[in-house]
């Protein structure tokens, strides 16, 4: 808490360039610290290894949804012509696997996109209406020219003062401390 009463959100530093913030998240993650995250204008090649992000599980998910409207649209296909209501058209068998691609692929198709969706909405933690990060000024840089890393007050080893310092130590233009609005 500051002089205002206000709750400390995190600590965010400017970088020059990419070079600069690859090494700054690096460092961040020797450091020890998890709850972090960089920001710049476009993606950089290296930053998931400078910051040891792990490899997302929603292509797992996606499978799993993929999984169940396809299985599961074969599955109430099959048992509706062959056994709930066998309708013969035709003299066509009652178990033809051509005439139930279509909708499986269909709904292989649907079913993957919303776990897709729902998937991503749940991992990133969305939706987040505000971050204060946002009431910083110098942030709006982060969309065209800016690099950025912010340290959030809810790590574990935060304190203000030796997170400064680390953003100091490693070349930062400008270090602020955000706070919860």
């Amino acid at each position: 808490m500051n002089s205002d009463n206000k709750k400390v959100h995190g600590v965010l530093a400017e970088f020059r360039n990419p070079k600069e913030l690859i090494d700054a998240a690096d460092q961040v993650r020797k450091s020890g610290y998890k709850d972090f995250d960089t920001y710049a204008p476009y993606p950089i090649h290296g930053m998931e290894e400078a910051m040891g992000v792990k490899k997302s599980p929603l292509g797992w998910i996606v499978l799993g949804g993929g999984l169940t409207g396809g299985v599961g649209a074969l599955a109430l296909m099959i048992w509706v012509m062959t056994t709930a209501w066998p309708l013969n058209i035709s003299g066509k068998p009652l178990f033809d696997i051509p005439i139930y691609v279509p909708i499986t692929f269909e709904l292989t198709v649907l079913l993957s996109s919303f776990a897709t969706l729902f998937g991503l909405l749940y991992l990133n933690g969305l939706p987040q209406l505000h971050n204060p990060i946002f009431n910083v000024e110098r942030f709006s840089k982060a969309s065209d020219d800016g690099f950025f890393v912010c340290i959030e007050s809810s790590d574990d080893l935060f304190s203000e003062d030796k997170v400064t310092n680390l953003f100091r130590d490693h070349g930062a233009t400008h270090i602020e401390t955000v706070y919860d609005s």
